[in-house]
């Protein structure tokens, strides 16, 4: 009887252990996602900053060549303020998006002045400058990958159980805006 006893206290024992073994292995998994999402974002923000630290020494490049463009200048400028102030992944993407945007205005009125084209620092920054949008988009890949990877874990049975107990709510994905799913028009 004794013996039967100690292999039921044991039984219990052991599940209880590996029930909480398993708890703050869950824990600790979570814990380690969660800072992964923050690594990806801080580098989807390094590169927002890297991008929005180029764009003055490229306008004042196209400002010296192109007075007349002074809207297209100032929209580029209020664009990359709004970045720079934006908080959270969908304030940033909208205020990502308008940058782009305005960006991609600027390069029209660099076309429109060979001049632009063919100076050295311009080319030097333009080159920087796409180099860091790839950047941008890599880290932007990264982070939605990180963020779908931690969302499905703690929906996910056993984790969903303890997951909201402890504080782990789902994220939020870095989205586009939508006047970037509008596919530009190209003319020749």
């Amino acid at each position: 009887m004794l013996n039967k006893g100690l292999i039921i206290a044991g039984s219990i024992g052991l599940v209880v252990l590996l029930l909480v073994v398993s708890a703050i292995s869950g824990y600790n998994n979570l814990i380690a996602m969660n800072e992964n999402i923050n690594g990806k974002w801080a580098q989807i923000d390094n590169q927002l900053q890297r991008r929005s630290d180029l764009i003055p020494n490229l306008v004042a490049t196209v400002q010296g060549i192109a007075q007349q463009e002074r809207q297209v200048i100032q929209a580029v400028t209020e664009a990359r303020a709004k970045l720079a102030g934006a908080q959270g992944p969908a304030a940033k993407a909208e205020a990502d998006a308008a940058l782009s945007s305005a960006l991609s205005r600027l390069l029209v009125v660099v076309e429109n002045y060979p001049t632009i084209k063919s100076d050295a620092n311009f080319r030097q920054l333009f080159d920087e400058l796409a180099g860091t949008e790839n950047r941008i988009a890599v880290s932007r890949r990264d982070y939605n990958d990180a963020v779908q990877a931690y969302n499905a874990k703690i929906k996910t049975f056993p984790t969903s159980i303890y997951a909201g107990m402890l504080g782990f709510t789902a994220k939020e994905y870095f989205r586009a805006d939508e006047a970037a799913r509008q596919v530009p028009k190209v003319q020749f």
